[in-house]
Order: structure tokens, then C-alpha cells, then sequence
């Protein structure tokens, strides 16, 4: 490989490695330290080589790491020889000033073999990829000689001298050994992965001295003994995963008591023993919380109410018992629960059936009693009792369960009195005249929050509340690309930036923001069509504050909105300007869509919030809908192609857009028209061409859209133009104007630019009027105080000297 800079300085040498998977090629490991992948993120702060480190100690080590190769299928190291520089070797890349290693990258060549203690001399190593390998054998404790390292994937007893290390990951491999005691020194260290192993052996209390600790995951693997109630001390830890281990003894209250923990807590499948400490109480922003499969007894505390963003709640696979806590009636967030396999018993609490649970499993308990048939227990595919609660009854039917006894106590066997039987009859129809509209309001408003949000959630991926605050980086200013009345709309990205999206936060503080939410839901499970923004996803939960969240994830438009490409800030003016083809092409979008959702979806929809920012544009500047309606369709297009918005200081009084545009028909079209359009066609000139009569048809054709436009901003709904018909008229525009592309030639710019400083349209006089004071030179009936609304605007560098443009013509 030949010499390259690797952004790494030599004197200052900084490194960047991708996380892969290793893979175990021949399925037997032996003491197996297989290298994942390996970041080094490294800050030299002295000099740069030690004494004794050169160019040669470089080859040897290189040489001392191919011999303790065993088996090489791909020839991956045949260059590694006297014939070539050690820097052109295959997978060895070297920095250009002092010609020192800098990068090892061997991905995928089934090298089989053990790892040299050779590469500790390798000074300048910035980068090593050695993924998809077979290496074997211990890790060389040579390895702290690079004191350099700040990121390291490997857990040598000397770690410990690797003070400026920040992450350390293991993650996905067999790696066998232990977590040295040392790992304690390493106080800047945020993050420890070491997922998917078979590392064994206690965890030391020494990791409690790392108070940044924000995340750790040790899934797993083979850990054993009691987790350390130093862990406590983490109190900037946000996720914790110790599941799958052969962990064992009770739960240190200050470990499930960890307040900072947000994302996930999980301790399932390992050998806990104990009840479960009021403590957990303290978790009061955390989303997941998982300890099942473990040896778990007593009642569930009364504490886990206060846990009011939980999500999802797995305790199955335990011997708890008692009843259900009434508390958990204020899990306002929680979506799934999963408390089956344990010995609780008692009759199943209603409030369960009021949660906004998508998923509830009770099986394998000693429930009695009858099973209630409010919200979720009503839905077979949700809710799951079966097993050992025999002494159940009722239900619904698909449940199987028997019918619940009818009781007669001995009091309702007396006769009442003749004097209660009136009163037993009228008051109950009194009571029920008297709470009719509020159990129907109420009834309504809670299947329109199960049957809008529920439907859309069930039909798109679920995402978190906790999720969505880590992809918008805590919902960040900077990461802001919109507002509107009823939310915010962040930009997101998901799958560790794999998936950019938007992120519509609703206002819920705006009265009609909740209605909003329950009305977008409704629509955008329905609709589909090219032109309008695609939904991934909705979050109906609680923020960490245990109010109410709700917010809808779109897919994210690169060029951003309409709006933005019309109106461009000073930074944005060069390159942002579309052409006349490319606004034809936008407005047809726009009408396609408004046509789907008014004659072709299953309902009508009508929003009547259609404007240039509610347009965003994809990568192909194809138009996306993000709200909707018709009569503001109009107006749009009339800005599109005067450059002119609604809200402009000159439309006052009645006077505005529509009339600004209606006024200057058919005349004055050429002064109105957005003059970017015109710059934006004089790129492509061509001078064999003369436009006499190509000026009048090109003239004719801005007309027919201007006019479009008014007709679709008309006052009067039946004097607008249906959507369909739209559709077909921007059709028949775009065709005649590609025909004609009139602004690629030349002579018809110029005499466009003379026409427009002479005054002069299609061979007409200039426009006058008696109405009209003679100073200003325009036919208009209107007061002296609007007649600047029909001067040729000077902003944006829009073109009222003609000499100017009579330059640019030059140029080509």
C-alpha cells in the first residue's frame, strides 16, 4: 500500500476506526482475545518517537506480527517482504513525514494466529482493523506501551496506564478473562462495552471510581459473584446492562436506585435472590426496565409507581408474589408489562385496562376472581393469562375462561321495602340522564386516543420517548429546522445515524395541539402517495417530567422547504434559485398531491395551511406535502413566479397578492415575474435563434400560469379551478414551454431586457390609464398610496436595470 496521510499528524497523531464484528472462522477459541475493532483516538502532548523506535523497528514489528501467522488463505501478507517498502505492504498505510506505521487494516482475510507482542513497538499506530479474523491467545501486555491510546478495544492487565481512554469495547466476539482490577484507574472512561463474551469472574468494586461512566454493557457473558455496590457511585450513568450473566445476591439498593439512569436498566436472566428495594422508586426517567428470569421473592413495591416514564417493565420469570400494587395505575407511559411466571395473587386490578398498554401477559400467576373487560383487556392479541390462574373467570370469550358464579348475600335475599322500590327505580335512570354526555365524552375521547395514536403506532416501527431525545441530541436549538403553531420539528437521526428523519413535536400547551395530533394520526395512516411527506413513526408517552409527549417522525427532505429555495438568505443565494421548468415541476407535485387527498384517499381532507415552507423538496427537488388545502394553493403559486410573498410589507389594506397579479394581467406580466427565473435560463444561451416572436409566446405562457394562479386564489370557492384540472393545465404549460425554450436563446433575452426598460409588451403601448396619476405610469384605479405595489421590486437582485442584464447576455 503506498504512503498516505491518514488524518493522523504525526505530531499529533489522531486516529478513527469503525466498529465490526469479529467472527470466529474455525469455531475454537483458546483463551480466545479476538480482536472486534479497535478505535484509537490518540492527543501526543510530548515527543513523538522514543528513543529506539525508528523506521526499522517498524519492519521488524511488522515482520514479528506475519510470523506468528499460522495460516494466511488470501496471501494477504505475501508482499510483506525485502522486495517492497514496508509502507507499500498490503494493508500497512505510513505517515509521509518520518515514513512510520500508522494504520494496520487486515478486515476479512481469515488470518488465523496469535497477535505479536511486537505490535507494542509499532509508536505511531494510529489505526488497526483486524476484523473477521481468527487470532487467538493473550493479549500482549505490551500493549500499554502506547500511551498514546485514548480508545482501546482489548483488556490487558495494563490497562490501567491508559489514563486518557474514553471507551472501551469488546463488544460481540468470544473474548475469554476477566475485568482486571486496574480498570479502576481509567477515571476519564464513559464507556464500557463488552457485550457478547466470555469473559468471567467478579466484577471488580474498582469500577466504581469511574464517576463519568455513562454507559455499561456487559450482557452476556459469564461474570459472576454480586455486583459491587460501588457501582452506585456512577452518577452520570444512562444505561446499564448486565443480563445474561451468573450474577448473584440480592440487587444493591444503590445500584437500582441510580437516578441518572434514562435509557435502559437491565439485569435479567442471572441468579439474583431478595426482594425488590423501594429504591427503584428512584428511577424515575428510566424507559426500560428489565429483571427477569432470576429468584426474585416478595411483593412488588409500592415504589415502582414513581417510575412514571417507564415504557416497558419485564419481571417475568421470578417467585414474587402478593397483588398487584395499586401504584402501577400511575404508569401513565408504560407500554408493555410483562409479570407472568411468579406467584402473585388476588383479583386482576381494572386500572391495568386503562393503561396504554400495547402489551400485557399475566400467564403462569394465582390470579381469581373475574377478569375485567375495560381498554386493552378487551384485546385477545394484547393480553395473555393463561397457566396456573385456575381461580379465574369471566372475561371475554376468546379467553376460555368459565363463567363467574353469581353471589346472593343474605341481605339481597329480604325484600325491600315498598317504600325503596320508587326510589330504586328513579334514581338510577336520574343518574344515568345526569352522566350520559360525560361517560360519552369521555368514552370518545378515549378511543380516539387508543384508535388514532394506537393505530399508527401498530402500523409503523414503536419508538421511544428516551429515543427520540437521544436522536434530536436532548431536542438541541441547533437540530431545530422549523416551528409552527401546534409543534417543532426537529432533525433526528436514528440507528446511530444511519436514518435521518424529522421529528414533530406537538405543542400540547396550544389549545387544538392534542386534537392536531389525533387528526394528523387519523390521516397519515391512511394516505399514500409520492407527493406527500412520508410518517415512519409516532410517540404518544411522557418525558422524563412525566408530562405528556406526542410526536410524529417524517422522512427527512435534504433540500429542506420551498421556502427556502423562493426566499434564500444572503448565505444561500448562490446556487439556490430554481428555474422556471423546476418551479413547473415543484407545482405540479404540489397539485398532484392536493388532488389525491381531495378526490382519491378514503376521506376528504381539507387543511388549509398550504404555503411555500409546507413544501419540502427531496434530493431530486421533488415536492413533498407536509400540509394541506386547496385554497391557499393559489396564492403559492403566485408566489412561486413573483418572487413576491402574501405577507409583504406593500400588500395592505385589501390589497394584496391576488390583486397585485390580477391587476398587472395580461400586460404587465413581464414586470411582475420573478427576474431569478430569467438569470437562471441565461446560463444555457444559444445564439442561432431570434425571438420577434418567441418573446410573445414566452410572455403567453408566464400569463397562463399567473392566471392559474389567480383563479385558484379567487375569493369564492366555486370559482376555483378543481385540483384535477389543475393538474392537467401545469401539464400542458410545461409541455408548450419545453417546446419553446425560449430562454436558451440568446436574442430573445435581449430583446426581452430592451422591452422591459423601454415599457414596451408584445408590440403594446405602455399600460396608462386617466384613473391613474400620470407620475406614476401605470393603469391601475387605485389610491396614490398603493401605486408603489406596482413598482419592478429592487430585492434579491431582481432586474429593474436593464443594463445589468444586457451585461450578464454579454458574458456568454
Amino acid at each position: 500500500m503506498s504512503t498516505e496521510a491518514l488524518d493522523v499528524d504525526e505530531a499529533n497523531p489522531e486516529t478513527v476506526v469503525a466498529t465490526e464484528e469479529l467472527t470466529n472462522q474455525e469455531g475454537v477459541l483458546n483463551l480466545s482475545l479476538i480482536y472486534s475493532w479497535l478505535l484509537f483516538a490518540m492527543n501526543c502532548r510530548g515527543s513523538v518517537a522514543a528513543a529506539g523506535f525508528t523506521n526499522e523497528t517498524d519492519r521488524q514489528a511488522l515482520l514479528a506480527f506475519k510470523d506468528l501467522i499460522q495460516e494466511d488463505p488470501f496471501a494477504a501478507l505475501s508482499s510483506w517482504n525485502d522486495s517492497l517498502h514496508f509502507c507499500e505492504w498490503k494493508g500497512v498505510t505510513c505517515g509521509r513525514q518520518h515514513q512510520r506505521v500508522t494504520a494496520l487494516q487486515l478486515v476479512s482475510q481469515n488470518l488465523v494466529g496469535s497477535v505479536s507482542p511486537q505490535i507494542g513497538r509499532l509508536t505511531f499506530l494510529g489505526k488497526i482493523h483486524l476484523n473477521n479474523n481468527s487470532f487467538h491467545g493473550t493479549i500482549p501486555p505490551d500493549i500499554g506501551h502506547l500511551f498514546r491510546l485514548q480508545t482501546l478495544s482489548l483488556i490487558p492487565q495494563e490497562i490501567g496506564n491508559l489514563n486518557n481512554l474514553y471507551l472501551l469495547a469488546i463488544d460481540h466476539n468470544m473474548i475469554s478473562g476477566s475485568i482486571p482490577e486496574s480498570i479502576g484507574k481509567l477515571s476519564k472512561l464513559e464507556k464500557l462495552q463488552i457485550v457478547i463474551n466470555n469473559i468471567s469472574g467478579k466484577i471488580p468494586p474498582s469500577i466504581g471510581n469511574i464517576t463519568g461512566l455513562s454507559l455499561v454493557d456487559a450482557a452476556d457473558n459469564m461474570l459472576e459473584g454480586s455486583i459491587p455496590a460501588e457501582l452506585g457511585n456512577c452518577t452520570k450513568l444512562q444505561a446499564l446492562d448486565l443480563g445474561s450473566n451468573r450474577l448473584t445476591g440480592m440487587i444493591p439498593k444503590q445500584v437500582i436506585g441510580i437516578s441518572s439512569l434514562t435509557l435502559h436498566l437491565y439485569l435479567d436472566l442471572n441468579e439474583f435472590t431478595g426482594s425488590l428495594t423501594s429504591q427503584v422508586g428512584n428511577l424515575k426517567n428510566l424507559g426500560v426496565l428489565s429483571i427477569s428470569g432470576n429468584k426474585l421473592t416478595g411483593e412488588l413495591p409500592s415504589a415502582l409507581g414513581d417510575c412514571q416514564v417507564l415504557e416497558y417493565l419485564d419481571l417475568h420469570g421470578n417467585l414474587l408474589d402478593g397483588a398487584i400494587p395499586s401504584s402501577l395505575g400511575q404508569l401513565k407511559g408504560i407500554q408493555q408489562l410483562d409479570l407472568s411466571q411468579n406467584n402473585l395473587s388476588g383479583q386482576i386490578p381494572e386500572f391495568l385496562g386503562k393503561l396504554p398498554l400495547m402489551r400485557l401477559n399475566l400467564s403462569h400467576n394465582m390470579f381469581e376472581g373475574e377478569v375485567p373487560k375495560v381498554g386493552m383487556f378487551n384485546n385477545i392479541s394484547a393480553f395473555t393469562v393463561v397457566g396456573k390462574n385456575m381461580k379465574l373467570c369471566g372475561g371475554i370469550q376468546p379467553l376460555h375462561l368459565p363463567a363467574c358464579p353469581i353471589k346472593f348475600s343474605k341481605k339481597n335475599k329480604r325484600p325491600f321495602p315498598d317504600k325503596m322500590i320508587p326510589l330504586l327505580i328513579i334514581l338510577p335512570i336520574v343518574l344515568l340522564l345526569a352522566c350520559l354526555f360525560s361517560i360519552f365524552y369521555r368514552l370518545k375521547k378515549s378511543q380516539q386516543r387508543t384508535s388514532s395514536a394506537s393505530l399508527l403506532e401498530n402500523q409503523y416501527p414503536k419508538i421511544t420517548y428516551a429515543e427520540l431525545l437521544h436522536a434530536t441530541n436532548e431536542f438541541s436549538p441547533s437540530n431545530l429546522i422549523g416551528e409552527g403553531r401546534y409543534g417543532s420539528v426537529f432533525k433526528g437521526s436514528l440507528n446511530s445515524g444511519e436514518h435521518i428523519v424529522a421529528v414533530k413535536v406537538l405543542k400540547l400547551q396550544e389549545h387544538g395541539a392534542n386534537k392536531s395530533f389525533l387528526v394528523e394520526c387519523d390521516v397519515l395512516r391512511i394516505l399514500r402517495h409520492r407527493n406527500l411527506v412520508k410518517i415512519i413513526t409516532a410517540c404518544s408517552s411522557l418525558d422524563f417530567k412525566g408530562k405528556d409527549f406526542k410526536a410524529l417522525v417524517f422522512e427527512f427532505m435534504p433540500n429542506g422547504s420551498l421556502d427556502s429555495w423562493l426566499h434564500p438568505t444572503q448565505a444561500e443565494e448562490q446556487g439556490s434559485n430554481l428555474n422556471l421548468v423546476q418551479r413547473l415541476s415543484i407545482a405540479i407535485d404540489v397539485a398532484s398531491a392536493l388532488d389525491y387527498i381531495h378526490h382519491h384517499c378514503e376521506m376528504t381532507i381539507c387543511h388549509c395551511d398550504l404555503k411555500p415552507s409546507n413544501v419540502l423538496l427531496d434530493d431530486d427537488l421533488c415536492a413533498h406535502v407536509s400540509d394541506f388545502g386547496l385554497a391557499s394553493y393559489g396564492i403559492m403559486l403566485l408566489e412561486m413566479f413573483t418572487g413576491k410573498r402574501p405577507t409583504d410589507s406593500m400588500f395592505i389594506d385589501n390589497f394584496s397578492l391576488h390583486n397585485y397579479v390580477k391587476f398587472a394581467l395580461p400586460d404587465r406580466v413581464m414586470e411582475i415575474i420573478d427576474s431569478m427565473i430569467i438569470l437562471k435560463e441565461m446560463e444555457g444561451l444559444n445564439e442561432n435563434r431570434h425571438g420577434e416572436g418567441e418573446y410573445a409566446k414566452l410572455k403567453s405562457c408566464l400569463e397562463s400560469i399567473l392566471q392559474l394562479g389567480v383563479i385558484c386564489s379567487a375569493e369564492l370557492p366555486h370559482e376555483r379551478m378543481d385540483s384535477g384540472n389543475v393538474v392537467k393545465e401545469l401539464h400542458r404549460i410545461t409541455n408548450a414551454y419545453k417546446e419553446l425554450n425560449v430562454l436558451s436563446r440568446t436574442s430573445d433575452v435581449v430583446i426581452m431586457a430592451e422591452r422591459m426598460a423601454a415599457g414596451v409588451h408584445s408590440g403594446c403601448a405602455p399600460f396608462k390609464s386617466a384613473a391613474t396619476p400620470a407620475a406614476c405610469g401605470h393603469d391601475m384605479d387605485v389610491p396614490d398610496n398603493k401605486l408603489k405595489c406596482f413598482k419592478p421590486p429592487m430585492d434579491r437582485g431582481r432586474v429593474s436595470n436593464m443594463e445589468y442584464l444586457k451585461s450578464r447576455i454579454r458574458k456568454h
